[in-house]
């Protein structure tokens, strides 16, 4: 698996979020069955960008915590027949899938953990595996949906020892 990180906020995000965000993924891939060796980009970037982003992307202009741009078109969530046959969703030198982009707010990290009173670690791994499942199909508009996310979520936390 390979996670290319692109830093490009000036406030620096005082953990190590490289360990971090391979954690999560890692977990994330395994339980959802991945058969695949995966590429994920991660911008770790500040609230103008990810504004600038949502504006032009989106429609929306203000800036939010993660944003989460999928590469393969999953009917159901981690449901990998989608891409069987499929080359272009692959990497032409390394043969890994290119699961798609995700964006975080460095600014939107910091204040979130204040906010809810936990780590910033906690926060950023949690962005990341929201993200991830993203990535993987799952989505939050529908409440059913929003449940069975929620759960991976905090499982996932759970699992890594990364709590509250």
């Amino acid at each position: 698996m390979t996670i290319q990180i692109n830093y490009e906020a000036e406030r620096k995000l005082d953990i190590d979020y490289e360990k971090l965000a391979s954690e999560v993924a890692e977990h994330i891939l395994e339980t959802e069955n991945c058969p695949y060796d995966v590429c994920v980009n991660l911008v770790i970037t500040d609230n103008e960008e990810i504004k600038r982003v949502n504006t032009e992307f989106r429609s929306i202009g203000a800036p939010t915590d993660v944003l989460s741009f999928p590469m393969i078109p999953f009917k159901t969530p981690a449901d990998y027949s989608v891409i069987e046959g499929d080359d272009s969703y692959f990497d032409l030198d390394t043969d890994e899938l290119i699961l798609g982009d995700v964006m975080i707010s460095v600014d939107k990290v910091y204040a979130q953990a204040e906010e809810y009173g936990h780590s910033t670690e906690r926060e950023f791994s949690f962005l990341f595996a929201h993200s991830m499942l993203h990535l993987l199909g799952y989505d939050h508009m529908e409440p059913d949906e929003a449940a069975v996310m929620e759960a991976k979520q905090a499982k996932a936390l759970e699992n890594l020892g990364i709590t509250r």
